[in-house]
């Protein structure tokens, strides 16, 4: 029977409010009995493709034109509603696009799904935007493109740099030129789905991930002193024989030193992964001898941070200075901060390199060898891993889900050296976490600097509970963590999927940093102490044992006693289970860092000393009404004190000793009677 347009009208209604539940069981979304909608939408899509033929290509009101009044109409994201004065852009599009980022991207990988009619595509956007189903089972579903249906839509790598259509003329079948150029004119950032029109429908197409020549991005700067090897390339350092002609024999070895953050830790693992690639091999701990190559990932949160890093690279450099052939590389944030700076202060540096290239390390290594020093700070659109990272536990995983910040937060660096906020695909995120449920890591934490804010870079925007409630229903995934929140984003519907998912553990980081309103902002924060108390009381009406964790300064510039003493009786009200404390430190680039209003070394010293004296005691008061009860503690590793016990934590994040046998119960989930506690311990015996 041919389909009416009410039958059309009808169904697309229902596609918006009801249920569809069509949802792959191995990607973590919940299948659905009742498939009958299936049925009709393919009775749709092939009387809607029979009129096709007859309709010309027209341009998408999301497709970018040469008509500026369009263009300004139909903007991809509204404008910004961020303080942001270090820079008015957080659209990490715009942002690449003006800069060396855009002319040095050279291949997008895309997925499509191919539609009869707008209106199903449209539609379908809605339920992909929703999360109740992923792009790869819609496409193998109802995609009318028979050449790509069964590999989730797949159209594979499209070169950027095309003038003329021939580098890409193998694709034409499949996504004709025009919709073709439209869709990347639109966005070349990962996680992006956008809608354009071809001759053979509507398009829903997908960034799946992008490639960028890096190595064009980075700057280069020629040493002065060469060591031509027998091959008669020009060749520099412990790298050489690596890219030389002739096989030198030489195992190579590397030395990697973390500071700062979970998320330095994930990305050193993601480093360790590059050279590992390489055939580079960690330094053992019992080898006396030097390594090869030096890797140094860098913070720039604290005071200091710079002064940490040169007193570091001192020893090394003063290897190279004496002839021996070692390769020296700054990672991370002071790396960013710093850039070419660094090299002019230790030249003995071979590689300065910002925390968006963590997982492309080896990208820049032949230029190393070759006797360059390279600078890589460029922003570009974070890539997916071209290899695996190290990790550094075999029970627990960091999963980066969000990189960069939009928030301008007085104090702090973080939007200077990590970038505006860009969201993974979400497609990405689940397939890593499968393979390391199948490798046999037991928990899982999500990692963002605002974690909360995952998905609203994204077309369409994303959010990050049904990130949570994807990830937390894999197979097999025993624990799943996420930090950072921020108070300004922190929503009830995060709450209740950690109530709803059974994995997602009831721990939940949301840094308050001052609990005076007037110190709030100066500090830019966005919200304010009575805020930040409604969402712990929230928090608690839902979940009213969650362990509930957070971060403060004091000494911040203009912070009286009396301020000081607001953030105490926060404290006092909330009764964290832990807080990381610090005193303020100015950072280049950040406002608060000029302002005349600086508070005395001694004084900041004296109220960090009491604070923690309060963190201590509310740790201590917390961790007490476990004493006595029996807790499920996932077993990490041996007690490095005492090595007959062995360590986990609880799901409130609390760290567990008891006795045991590592090498039997690593990885294991077992119940622990708690017999005594300490500030920031539980003591127990199995049962």
């Amino acid at each position: 029977m041919m389909a009416t347009p009410k039958m059309l009208q009808i169904y697309v209604v229902a596609l918006y409010f009801t249920s569809i539940g069509f949802i792959q069981s191995s990607r973590a979304f919940v299948p659905s009995s009742d498939r009958t909608f299936i049925t009709s939408c393919r009775k749709q899509q092939q009387h809607q493709q029979q009129q096709l033929a007859c309709r010309t290509s027209r341009v998408r009101h999301n497709v970018a034109t040469n008509d500026p009044q369009l263009e300004e109409k139909f903007a991809l994201t509204p404008p910004s509603k961020y303080p942001t004065q270090r820079g008015a852009t957080v659209d990490s599009r715009q942002i690449i696009a003006t800069g060396a980022g855009r002319q040095y991207l050279t291949a997008v990988r895309l997925s499509h799904i191919l539609f009869a009619s707008e209106e199903l595509a449209d539609a379908s956007l809605h339920e992909l935007r929703t999360a109740s189903i992923s792009f790869e089972e819609l496409a193998q579903q109802i995609s009318l493109c028979s050449e790509t249906r069964d590999s989730g839509g797949t159209i594979g790598w499209v070169t950027l740099d095309d003038p003329d259509g021939t580098k890409n003329e193998h694709l034409d079948a499949l996504f004709p030129p025009k919709a073709r150029q439209q869709a990347v004119q639109i966005t070349t950032k990962p996680g992006d789905i956008v809608l354009v029109e071809s001759l053979r429908g509507f398009h829903l197409v997908q960034t799946v991930d992008v490639m960028a020549d890096v190595r064009k991005m980075a700057h280069l700067k020629q040493r002065r002193r060469k060591k031509t090897d027998t091959s008669g390339g020009v060749m520099s350092g412990a790298l050489s024989g690596m890219f030389s002609s002739k096989d030198t024999g030489k195992d190579l070895t590397y030395k990697l030193e973390t500071m700062g953050c979970q998320m330095n830790l994930a990305d050193s693992e993601r480093i360790e992964g590059q050279l590992q690639s390489l055939g580079i091999r960690p330094l053992d701990s019992d080898d006396d001898t030097d390594p090869d190559v030096v890797v140094l990932n860098t913070c720039s949160i604290r005071e200091h941070a710079e002064s940490k890093v040169y007193s570091y690279l001192g020893p090394h450099a003063k290897r190279k200075r004496e002839g021996e052939d070692v390769a020296i590389v700054v990672a991370g944030c002071v790396a960013q901060q710093e850039g070419e700076q660094l090299l002019r202060r230790v030249p003995e540096v071979d590689l300065v390199m910002g925390p968006q290239y963590a997982n492309r390390l080896s990208d820049f290594f032949e230029d190393i060898a070759n006797g360059n020093q390279v600078v890589a700070t460029e922003a570009t659109h974070i890539m997916e891993d071209s290899s695996k990272p190290r990790r550094q536990s075999k029970v627990c995983a960091w999963v980066n889900v969000i990189y960069g910040c939009n928030e301008r937060c007085a104090f702090c660096i973080v939007p200077t050296t990590r970038g505006v906020e860009q969201s993974r695909p979400l497609e990405s995120i689940v397939q890593e976490v499968e393979e390391l449920v199948e490798q046999g890591y037991k928990e899982v934490t999500l990692l963002g600097q605002n974690i909360d804010a995952y998905g609203r870079d994204m077309i369409p925007k994303r959010k990050f509970s049904d990130l949570l409630r994807i990830v937390g229903s894999i197979p097999g995934l025993e624990r799943l963590r996420f930090v950072t929140s921020h108070p300004r984003y922190m929503s009830m519907s995060v709450v209740e999927e950690i109530l709803n998912t059974p994995s997602v553990c009831e721990s939940i980081h949301i840094p308050f940093q001052s609990g005076s309103n007037k110190i709030l902002a100066s500090m830019g924060r966005g919200h304010t102490r009575e805020k930040y108390l409604h969402i712990v009381d929230r928090i608690r009406s839902r979940l009213p044992d969650a362990s509930i964790t957070a971060d403060v300064i004091v000494g911040f510039p203009g912070e009286t006693e009396e301020d000081f003493q607001d953030s105490l009786r926060l404290m006092d009200e909330v009764k964290f289970d832990s807080v990381n404390t610090a005193a303020y430190s100015p950072r280049p680039n950040t406002p608060a860092a000029a302002w005349e209003n600086q508070i005395p070394d001694d004084v900041k010293e004296d109220r960090l000393q009491r604070i923690n004296l309060l963190v201590k005691q509310h740790a201590k008061e917390r961790r007490e009404r476990m004493v006595g009860k029996t807790v499920e503690v996932l077993v990490e590793e041996r007690n490095v004190r005492v090595p007959t016990k062995v360590t986990g934590r609880t799901r409130h994040n609390y760290i567990v000793h008891f006795d045991g046998d590592i090498d039997a119960l690593q990885g294991e989930l077992v119940n622990v009677h708690v017999n005594s506690c300490g500030a920031f311990y539980l003591s127990g015996t199995r049962v």
